[in-house]
């Protein structure tokens, strides 16, 4: 399984994700005809919505598990089959090519473009958008999301493991809002990659403080991450910030409104070149994950 893992994460490096043809758009696709049909519009704010939602989930994701568990199990094809699912769950090089796109565009000091480049990582208003501390964010908290959690659940339950836990979480992304249209609906969603993401954001909030400024990444962890509205991303980008000695946070605005968000880490506001340091961490950290990985199966077959 370590090497599995040290082969999905190089294939993911050198293909990154699928240009055409990704298998996520798909579903997103079927996710979004599911939604229309379940969730009309007259519908939205009836508290048995919630159950509906439950259903969906499951109507969209435990097939989809399911035959990757039975392939999984193929004698001659699992380490195939194993490699492809954390290759599709993951995305290292993907979080890298956004933030570089970032980078770039600062460079050529084109300020309109690298806005441009940051909102197709975060899901704030792109003409209000600070471009470099919230590129710092969203390499922060997607290194958990699109990195970490997936090799979490590869860890613990394989390719099937880490296939559930981004198809989790791109239901969270796409249904797990607190807006009037998704706020039954899409309860089940959000509260399920929640669970999914408590241990491994930890890891990956602890992660960060070991390969940083640790102290300060756990002071700014404990004093800050109750403060975030959510109980995963919290630790995260609060123990990231503090590791950098950056301070994140403060004033967004999303869907046309601005939201006063806590102050997460302390110092300085992020500069250009703190893009490429957060990219490092979570970089770093990835051959952490890995060589524990290995250490841990060696002990275990010692």
């Amino acid at each position: 399984m370590p090497l599995i893992a040290l082969v999905a994460v190089a294939i993911d490096w050198w293909l990154g994700e699928p240009r055409r043809y990704h298998p996520l758009v798909g579903f997103g696709w079927l996710a979004q005809q599911i939604e229309a049909k379940l969730n009309p519009s007259q519908q939205h704010q009836q508290n048995s919505q919630r159950w509906v939602g439950v259903l969906a989930l499951t109507v969209l994701i435990a097939p989809l598990v399911g035959l990757a568990l039975l392939l999984c199990e193929q004698t001659y094809l699992r380490f195939v089959f194993h490699t492809y699912f954390l290759y599709f769950a993951i995305g290292h090089k993907s979080l890298h090519q956004h933030a570089w796109a970032v980078s770039d565009a600062l460079n050529r000091q084109d300020n309109e473009a690298a806005k441009l480049a940051a909102s197709y990582m975060v899901s704030r208003d792109s003409a209000a958008i600070d471009a470099v501390p919230a590129t710092v964010e969203s390499v922060l908290e997607n290194g958990n999301d699109g990195v970490f959690g997936a090799l979490f659940w590869f860890f613990i339950a394989g390719g099937a493991g880490a296939l559930a836990f981004r198809l989790v979480n791109t239901m969270d992304a796409m249904w797990g809002y607190k807006t009037p249209r998704y706020f039954y609906f899409g309860w089940a969603a959000a509260r399920l990659d929640d669970v999914l993401d408590y241990v491994p954001a930890r890891l990956t909030a602890l992660t960060y403080a070991l390969l940083g400024k640790t102290k300060l990444a756990l002071h700014c962890w404990k004093n800050q991450a109750p403060l975030w509205d959510s109980p995963n991303a919290g630790p995260v980008m609060s123990a990231g910030a503090g590791a950098l000695g950056v301070k994140l946070g403060g004033a967004a605005r999303y869907q046309g409104e601005w939201h006063n968000r806590p102050t997460l880490g302390a110092g300085s506001a992020p500069v250009a070149q703190d893009i490429g340091r957060a990219l490092k961490l979570v970089n770093h950290g990835v051959w952490v994950w890995l060589l524990l990985f290995l250490i841990a199966s060696g002990m275990q077959y010692a």
